[in-house]
């Protein structure tokens, strides 16, 4: 099955988009080793989600079988996100390069929602993912938008440039 793309380009339908469950972004995005120069410095970019997989993995010491089911995604797949990350991490370590946490395909675990008439909840991850979101619980009104903190943001390829909206469009 083929999709006309932006542009008129056609390309393959692949499969829907995985979204992880993020419990965490870092406030600090960008490290450098010392002493070298911007200019001449090479990067490696860590998704948000491979940030949370080392995070629940080595920081928090969970089960793998754990970390998957927080991050809503199989034991598998969660292997591969990890593995990837500490390669990346490795990469930049012992090569000298910079370490950029940027992107990826990945929702807050919880969100917090305001409707225009001031009411405030949150909603689950599960909830989020199931489908469109409801009005208002208190007033019913359909008028709703997220609250979020301007460091944190729901996964895109460039999450912080991208409005910080994410590719549902909420």
């Amino acid at each position: 099955m083929s999709v006309s793309l932006e542009g008129g380009h056609t390309g393959n339908v692949g499969r829907p988009i995985k979204w992880r469950r993020v419990a965490f972004t870092p406030e600090v995005t960008y490290f450098k080793p010392a002493g070298t120069p911007m200019r001449i410095l090479q990067e490696v970019c860590l998704s948000v989600e491979e940030a949370e997989a080392i995070r629940l993995k080595d920081l928090e010491g969970l089960e793998q079988q754990d970390c998957a089911e927080r991050m809503s995604i199989s034991r598998p797949t969660f292997h591969r996100v990890l593995g990837s990350a500490r390669n990346k991490l490795a990469d930049a370590l012992l090569n000298g390069k910079a370490i950029r946490i940027d992107g990826g395909n990945f929702e807050m675990a919880v969100r917090r929602f305001r409707c225009a008439d001031g009411h405030e909840w949150e909603v689950p991850f599960e909830a989020m993912i199931a489908g469109p979101l409801q009005p208002c619980p208190t007033c019913r009104s359909p008028n709703i938008m997220p609250l979020q903190p301007l460091t944190y943001g729901w996964g895109t390829r460039n999450w912080r440039r991208e409005h910080r909206r994410g590719r549902r469009g909420w």
